[in-house]
């Protein structure tokens, strides 16, 4: 996924399937039953799918702020284990907090009658809101069968992407020490990791690990399975490749492009090079290896590692943070992380009709689309996080350091970044100053990088790490923006086959990597046989047709 990407990405995050249904507007909570319109202080209660590790339950300096000019204050809940546990229990109580961000289970939300439409919330309370989706809110509606609006997608509007957060890893010391050699294909790749790897057994007295996967539970989409598509010239469409003349979805395990890029797997694991713990380890130890400095290469998304990379940044163990680069299977194929989907009204919050007051509830997520919100939850506070000068927003340089060289401690003390639970612009968007809504800007990403960052794109001929990627102009628009992101009924055909697929792929995917080169074949061809015996291809034709039916949505 990318920068959800992408993105969370982002992006992001991950799940294959969003589970869905077009039901009948929940009619619960009517727009205007409760004023919404005090300051008087307030709780709302906020269950997020997504794990924030800088929440500091708004006893930050943004949140405080934020309650001091709302009068609200959230109640934030984060999964323990898995979050699709959470969810189903919710429906199954029927008690739910006031606002949910699902991630992706907004499906069985509505398909329970538990979210509000918020349509009329939008019109009568949320001028900001309609401001920020614009042209786009045509996008934010169910189907074209139920028109309502569910869910506030969080992902940016228009954003502009100045650098690459994903791709193939590698620490800045590797390919310092080989000369900065091209890194292109995964054999180059390879070679960089075998190379370095047998020059340096042990970092810091402990066994140097060549390729750390990320396979604990969700993760191993992003680390694992998603790059077989991007190394073969495909983009992030969840786990479905879609053509792009017909619309016609298949479930990409049976590209025979993206068997070859597990082979590669397989014979990494075979020479040494993965380590030997990716596939039994735990979130937290992935990021405590990474956090360690001996893991030379990864195959991730950065917001997946970028606390342990935040540690070597505070450590000053700059030349074992690491660079971004495209690589593919070989270079026939190109990656696709930039192509453009359009906008995409995927993943968000919604206002669950348990909600005590939903007119004070949309206000607060209007506040947060003003243009006062924007700033405070991008910039912080002027005067404590950033300063005017001569009309521009800038960053002092002792705010700067502790935001990219401390970031761990200095996002839970600032709270910038932590509040993103409602419609935004994206990076690169200028409010009626001049100034961009966020501080992301080329020449602050720039400003961002590490002095090894700087050296390493410096020997490779680019400013940026987005600079080595192809260009989004390379590639036509998705019109149906990116397949992960659209609604499937949770009772259906589709999402029951899906599951019985997942539960084959990750298990059968591991077997594979980790098994002896010649019994590669059978142990994957054996992959696609069960597949096919749990109906995938009905599922594909299925899938196929919700391709179509999004592109209309989108295109209309």
């Amino acid at each position: 996924m990318k920068r959800r990407t992408t993105k969370w990405a982002s992006v992001m995050l991950a799940a294959a399937l969003v589970t869905v249904t077009g039901c009948s507007k929940n009619q619960a909570a009517e727009p205007g039953e409760a004023s919404g319109s005090s300051t008087e202080p307030v709780t709302l209660s906020v269950f997020s799918a997504d794990p924030n590790p800088a929440w500091n339950n708004m006893q930050d300096e943004v949140g405080k702020k934020l309650t001091e000019k709302t009068g609200v204050t959230l109640k934030m809940e984060f999964p323990v284990g898995s979050s699709d546990q959470k969810i189903p229990l919710m429906v199954s109580s029927g008690e739910y907090p006031d606002m949910i961000l699902p991630k992706g289970d907004p499906g069985k939300l509505v398909a329970a009658d538990a979210l509000v439409d918020l349509t009329d919330l939008i019109e009568q309370h949320a001028p900001n809101l309609k401001k920020v989706y614009g042209k786009y809110m045509k996008r934010l509606r169910w189907s074209t069968e139920d028109p309502s609006i569910y869910i506030l997608p969080i992902s940016p509007v228009d954003q502009e992407y100045f650098d690459a957060g994903g791709g193939f890893e590698l620490q800045h010391a590797v390919v310092k020490e080989l000369g900065y050699p091209k890194i292109r294909t995964v054999q180059d790749y390879e070679n960089a990791i075998k190379t370095y790897k047998e020059k340096h057994p042990t970092i810091d007295g402990k066994p140097t690990i060549g390729l750390s996967l990320n396979a604990d539970d969700w993760h191993i989409m992003i680390s694992v399975t998603n790059p077989a598509f991007l190394t073969t010239g495909a983009p992030d469409d969840g786990e479905y490749y879609i053509d792009p003349k017909t619309y016609e979805a298949k479930f990409h395990y049976f590209r025979p492009e993206e068997k070859e890029y597990f082979r590669w797997l397989n014979h990494m694991n075979d020479i040494g090079l993965i380590d030997p713990e990716s596939f039994v380890q735990k979130y937290d130890q992935y990021k405590a290896k990474i956090a360690s400095g001996r893991v030379l290469g990864l195959i991730d998304q950065d917001w997946d590692y970028q606390e342990a990379q935040n540690a070597l940044r505070k450590e000053g163990k700059f030349e074992r943070t690491y660079g971004h680069y495209p690589v593919t299977l070989n270079e026939s194929f190109k990656d696709h992380s930039f192509q453009d989907t359009g906008y995409l009204a995927g993943y968000g919050i919604g206002i669950t009709k348990s909600a005590k007051d939903p007119v004070r509830a949309i206000k607060f997520l209007d506040y947060l689309a003003s243009d006062e919100g924007q700033v405070l939850i991008n910039w912080g506070i002027e005067g404590m996080h950033y300063k005017v000068e001569n009309g521009k927003r800038v960053i002092p340089p002792d705010v700067l350091d502790k935001k990219v060289n401390d970031a761990n401690n200095f996002n839970k003390a600032s709270g910038i970044g932590s509040y993103y639970i409602s419609g935004r612009y994206g990076d690169g968007v200028k409010d009626s100053t001049g100034n961009t809504y966020t501080t992301t800007t080329v020449e602050q990403k720039i400003a961002s990088y590490s002095e090894a960052d700087k050296e390493t794109l410096k020997a490779y001929g680019a400013t940026t790490w987005k600079d080595l990627f192809p260009k989004k102009e390379e590639f036509p628009v998705k019109p149906w923006g990116a397949a992960w992101s659209i609604p499937v009924e949770p009772d259906s055909n589709v999402n029951v086959t899906y599951n019985k697929a997942k539960t084959i792929v990750w298990k059968r995917i591991p077997e594979a990597i980790l098994a002896k080169p010649e019994q590669f074949d059978a142990i994957y061809d054996g992959m696609l046989q069960e597949l096919d015996k749990v109906g995938v291809k009905k599922m594909e034709q299925e899938y196929t047709e919700l391709v179509k039916e999004r592109a209309k949505l989108f295109n209309e």
